[in-house]
């Protein structure tokens, strides 16, 4: 499987902090909000991975992400000269995708909870033959895309932002998908604001009873880091945990030695120029303890 970084869009709702950079290089606590994304597709096993950027900002991100080599991973990057809907993204990484299944997720999205990696992995068990969402339970259900849920975890209705939601369970935007994805993107036309819209895609999967969900329950924390509060909220509650339990949520390094990508010498290369940095003194840690064993 194969998997998407969409990190477009303009950033209005956070102006003017975002008229010079991409909202998505903007800090959430110790690290650039698009580490949060891209450990999303690396805790799901995906190693080739494209980024999708605004064409002013990919130096940018090239500058911070590299090929991904150094995390063991296969990185590219394409552009997406106007913001015209999620679902265009898969047009614009027809290429890449060849065919085959494939994952997306926003870069403005944050996902903490015990047991990611495992839940994850089951999204991408699921998606072999349809396409797999999570849902998430929140307050006020029509700020977000709702997904209905049957009693054996297959949607049964979605809706755009409800006036009447049918359910409290929110869409995050992190999406796994079988090998029809792009044929299915074909199908789809532009809604009223002029965007292909992931709910249309989302919805011929749910007509043909091929739309799992993966319902997030308690314990789970999913942030969608695109307003100043959020952006707020979001830091704190990453220093929180990473200060209480010890350990840094979406750290590249760590997940890519973790599963096997890199070797204890490549995290210790990657941890010596940074070692200044409590960022670096945490993966130094690692490579310590690990090397007394």
């Amino acid at each position: 499987m194969k998997g998407i970084l969409l990190a477009g869009g303009r950033g209005s709702r956070l102006h003017p902090m975002t008229i010079g950079i991409s909202k998505h290089l903007l800090p959430i606590y110790d690290k650039p909000m698009i580490y949060y994304s891209l450990s999303i597709l690396m805790l799901a096993g995906i190693r080739e991975i494209m980024l999708i950027t605004t064409p002013e900002h990919q130096e940018l991100y090239r500058r911070l992400l590299g090929d991904g080599s150094q995390w063991g991973l296969d990185l590219r990057y394409a552009e997406q000269p106007s913001p015209d809907g999620i679902s265009q993204a898969f047009l614009i990484a027809r290429e890449f995708i060849a065919g085959g299944p494939c994952a997306l997720v926003l870069g403005d999205n944050l996902l903490f909870g015990n047991g990611m990696q495992e839940m994850l992995q089951r999204c991408t068990q699921k998606s072999r033959s349809g396409a797999a969402i999570l849902g998430y339970v929140v307050e006020r259900p029509e700020r977000y895309g709702v997904v209905e849920v049957d009693e054996k975890g297959v949607a049964c209705s979605l809706a755009e932002k409800p006036t009447a939601p049918r359910s409290n369970l929110a869409v995050p935007g992190i999406y796994f998908y079988d090998h029809r994805v792009v044929d299915f993107v074909e199908e789809v036309k532009p809604s009223t604001r002029g965007e292909l819209e992931i709910t249309d895609l989302n919805r011929r999967y749910l007509d043909r009873g091929e739309l799992y969900v993966e319902i997030l329950g308690r314990g789970w924390a999913w942030m969608d880091a695109g307003t100043p509060e959020s952006l707020i909220e979001a830091s704190e509650f990453i220093r929180s945990v990473e200060k209480r339990q010890l350990f840094k949520i979406a750290c590249p390094e760590e997940i890519a030695f973790n599963k096997g990508y890199i070797t204890l010498e490549d995290l210790a290369a990657l941890a010596k120029p940074i070692h200044e940095s409590d960022y670096g003194r945490y993966l130094m840690r690692i490579v310590d303890a690990l090397s007394k064993k």
